[in-house]
């Protein structure tokens, strides 16, 4: 790996355009090194994840509207398709579509570091341009592989949250890095693309924040979206702000740490092996990253000491994390809705206090019966909810921070006083299904996950079919990428009608 310092240029200082981070990000892109076996293996598993977190999703309202939205865009040469419909779209919308889909439930992969990000959102446009412009299987996981290799060495080196800064400006960069990758694109037209993703992508944190709306699933799809269009404009020759990060008005010195602050970005050296997504995890329960460990933790404590799931035998709850998990899902947030039976599903799935409460007492966690309305306005689940607090602990802050992946952590410890006067102390490191954790995710868990979500939204026929075509990925010729979709079952989604538009 290689280490690019990053700083704030005067505009009357010389920055070679080679000696940009967008310039060296495409570069990064365009290198043409083998996808060695291990990376295209964790591709495929994600491809599937990707699927069956949209399978749950496709009758939700924020995914049927965005589904709406493509389906008023047929295309008409090429295009791409659409998660539970037959057919061609136009590809920016597709992606859109589909991205919405897999981001609705919070319940597929992340990777934590400087910054938050769920590289699996680099999925869905880069697919829908293999699929448009007649891109074979081996081409799709190039372009995946850059796409994550792009997102996860950017959330390590610039955190965007400390200036609350929405973590998708990772994602418009990565996504049109992936698809020059997959396109075959030059450096020069790579280079502009990622400026415009950037440039296009940035916006605040407010999505993550209170009373958090459906925008949540969109926003990563609409990077992914423009980033698309970045890359189709630099195509036909348009340039982007330049130097886009480094600039004297640029992303550093106005919307991150400010014209005397450096980054150190490590990027693979020419002819290195991307294999970013190795670093990154999936999530077996439909809840933000973070809470992961700490549901498993829950259902432990629901078999094991099961009377501290009345909140008449609870006097306090204290959860002491991370500060990230402290302030962005804890109490440390400040966000009242945290703590509304009223809240949203998205809110709510942001809220540790929530999350830990309801996983105590069911000692399970449901993508949709866990939110239900009438789950979390339960008093007894309210009283208990009450009674939840977080901590910030600097230990488990540098263990989130570490670099060490056999010291990395994301979970905390947990101190229960009991009304009468015990103490009941318990922690735990990692989620289950981390690749360190108790039951880590391989091949099996990832179709098992696939087969559950899909039960009843699928036909049998149809669960194999994708499963199928995802595992034969490398190998799959252009007129097979389409399969990489899924139908549902017939007469499902006229269930629930399209909200009409502008179109």
């Amino acid at each position: 790996m290689k280490l690019h310092p990053v700083r704030t240029y005067r505009s009357d200082e010389s920055l070679p355009r080679e000696e940009q981070l967008a310039w060296k990000i495409a570069q990064v892109a365009v290198d043409p090194v083998a996808v060695e076996a291990e990376v295209v293996d964790m591709i495929v598993n994600r491809v599937i994840d990707n699927a069956a977190v949209a399978v749950a999703s496709l009758g939700r309202a924020p995914v049927v509207a965005a589904r709406g939205a493509a389906q008023d865009r047929a295309a008409t040469a090429g295009g791409a398709t659409v998660f539970g419909i037959p057919g061609r779209f136009a590809p920016e919308w597709a992606a859109y579509a589909n991205g919405v889909a897999v981001r609705e439930l919070d319940y597929h992969d992340t990777f934590l570091a400087a910054d938050y990000s769920h590289p699996g959102d680099n999925i869905p446009p880069i697919l829908a341009i293999a699929q448009h412009a007649g891109a074979d299987g081996a081409a799709l996981v190039r372009g995946i592989a850059t796409g994550y290799e792009i997102q996860v060495d950017l959330v390590k080196a610039i955190c965007l949250h400390k200036h609350k800064i929405d973590h998708v400006a990772h994602l418009g960069p990565s996504a049109a890095a992936g698809i020059g990758t997959l396109l075959g694109l030059s450096t020069e037209t790579i280079f502009q693309a990622i400026g415009q993703a950037l440039h296009t992508t940035t916006a605040t944190r407010q999505s993550r924040k209170g009373r958090i709306s459906t925008w949540k699933a969109y926003a990563p799809a609409f990077a992914g979206k423009v980033a698309i269009e970045a890359v189709d404009r630099a195509m036909r020759g348009q340039t982007s702000p330049e130097p886009i990060y480094e600039g004297e008005d640029g992303v550093v010195a106005w919307m991150l740490d400010g014209p005397d602050a450096s980054y150190d970005v490590v990027l693979p050296a020419p002819g290195e092996p991307k294999r970013a997504i190795l670093d990154t995890y999936t999530k077996e329960h439909s809840a933000e990253y973070q809470s992961q460990a700490l549901i498993d933790l829950a259902r432990r404590l629901h078999r094991t000491r099961p009377d501290l799931a009345d909140p008449e035998r609870v006097a306090s709850i204290v959860i002491h994390t991370s500060h990230h998990t402290h302030y962005v899902i804890g109490s440390g947030a400040n966000d009242p809705q945290k703590y509304d039976p009223e809240a949203t599903r998205e809110t709510l799935d942001h809220s540790i206090p929530y999350i830990f409460a309801v996983a105590l007492q069911d000692g399970t966690w449901h993508h949709q019966a866990s939110y239900a309305p009438e789950r979390a306005r339960r008093a007894d689940t309210v009283a208990l909810w009450h009674k939840i607090t977080t901590a910030e602990d600097p230990e488990w802050t540098r263990r989130y921070h570490s670099s060490d992946p056999a010291e990395k952590a994301f979970g905390g410890r947990v101190e229960i006083t009991t009304t009468d006067g015990r103490t009941i102390v318990e922690e735990i490191a990692m989620a289950d299904a981390h690749p360190l954790g108790a039951r880590p995710f391989a091949r099996p868990q990832y179709v098992e996950k696939f087969r559950t979500l899909a039960d009843g939204v699928l036909e049998p026929a149809e669960i194999e079919r994708f499963l199928d075509v995802a595992q034969r990925l490398p190998e799959l010729g252009p007129e097979e990428l389409g399969g990489l979709t899924i139908a549902a079952r017939p007469g499902l989604l006229g269930t629930v009608p399209s909200p009409a538009g502008l179109f």
